[in-house]
């Protein structure tokens, strides 16, 4: 990222995401104001709410376990990527205009990271409490779409690199199966017994 190796790849795939002439939106009228809709999920104020809410159920039906290890999955990783982009201090695109207002560092997308962080580790969590495979499937691949569709948003409103956005997941993502991993440890269970019920 320091030497801006990407930089042919990431403009190429902004370039494609726009209208060659005056380099608005491409796609249909309805999908700049989706694309926000959508980048408004892996926001600081919704995913604060969404964990928030999420650790006082875990309070409330006692399983303190769990509502520490999702306060302390999007804590750590708030953190971690107010660092690296204070490290990396990657100027924001100029490529195509912006769709939306913007003020830090672009890398790491902090939206595709704690989404990823956000998402994967609630995903995760209600999956492990549902007897039924098909079900657990259904959460983790729910979960996982959004984290891919708001970095794509991200990038479509001109505000990342998309190497900035696949730094996110790929952080993110190891941050959520680190928080997982360590869930596992503590309630001592390795393996689900599988149910027939999906």
């Amino acid at each position: 990222m320091v030497e801006d190796e990407t930089r042919a790849v990431d403009t190429a795939v902004m370039l494609a995401m726009r209208r060659s002439g005056d380099l608005s939106p491409a796609g249909p009228s309805w999908l700049p104001q989706a694309a926000v809709d959508v980048s408004a999920l892996g926001g600081w104020t919704v995913l604060w709410m969404l964990s928030l809410g999420a650790v006082g159920y875990l309070l409330l039906t006692r399983r303190r376990t769990d509502a520490l290890l999702i306060a302390a999955s999007l804590g750590g990783a708030s953190l971690l990527n107010s660092a690296l982009k204070v490290v990396f201090d990657r100027s924001r695109p100029e490529v195509t205009p912006h769709l939306v207002e913007v003020s830090n560092a672009s890398y790491p997308s902090g939206h595709a990271m704690l989404s990823a962080t956000a998402y994967l580790t609630v995903g995760a969590m209600l999956a492990h409490a549902e007897p039924s495979r098909r079900a657990r499937i259904y959460l983790l691949a729910l979960a996982s779409l959004l984290v891919v569709l708001i970095g794509i948003s991200r990038v479509y409103l001109g505000v990342h690199w998309p190497s900035d956005v696949l730094a996110g997941w790929c952080l993110g993502s190891a941050w959520a199966l680190g928080i997982w991993i360590v869930a596992q440890r503590l309630r001592g269970d390795t393996a689900r017994p599988e149910s027939n019920a999906g």
